[in-house]
């Protein structure tokens, strides 16, 4: 099963405008193979609260008034470190860039195909992916090494 039309324009629609508010790191991934309650994850960072705030309401913004899509969850707004949307169909996911790294919902996913996006929001890659990578060597050289540092 592959994520539906409807599913595919949430998300290059909140991806859009995830990237007009300036947000980085911006990445989808289809879901439906392995998720029953939705389609697609899109993943998003800022560098601080008032921006992710920012973002998330310009998400919701815009598909409300182009797509007549309302969240049937909003959760995470009173911190603003990492807000998610649930649309049902789509889940969007927009963390201050150290929850990003911290977290790496990318290695859950990275098994899922990943959507393309529109050309802004693939120009927003780089940062928080980078940071993933390199802590996901880091944590495999410490599983390698064993008590002490010492190398196995």
């Amino acid at each position: 099963m592959t994520a539906t039309d409807r599913s595919l324009q949430l998300i290059n629609t909140a991806a859009q405008a995830a990237a007009d508010k300036l947000a980085h790191d911006i990445i989808a991934y289809d879901v439906s193979d392995v998720l029953s309650i939705t389609d697609a994850f899109l993943l998003a960072s800022a560098p601080n609260d008032r921006q992710v705030k920012s973002i998330v309401d310009e998400i919701e913004e815009r598909l409300n008034k182009e797509l007549d899509a309302k969240p049937v969850r909003r959760e995470g707004d009173r911190e603003a470190r990492w807000v998610l949307l649930d649309y049902v169909d789509i889940v969007v996911h927009v963390q201050h860039s150290e929850e990003r790294v911290f977290y790496a919902l990318e290695r859950l996913w990275k098994d899922c195909p990943e959507l393309e996006l529109p050309a802004d929001a693939k120009a927003s890659r780089g940062k928080a992916a980078e940071h993933a990578r390199m802590r996901a060597a880091e944590e495999a050289a410490e599983l390698d090494a064993g008590p002490g540092g010492e190398l196995r």
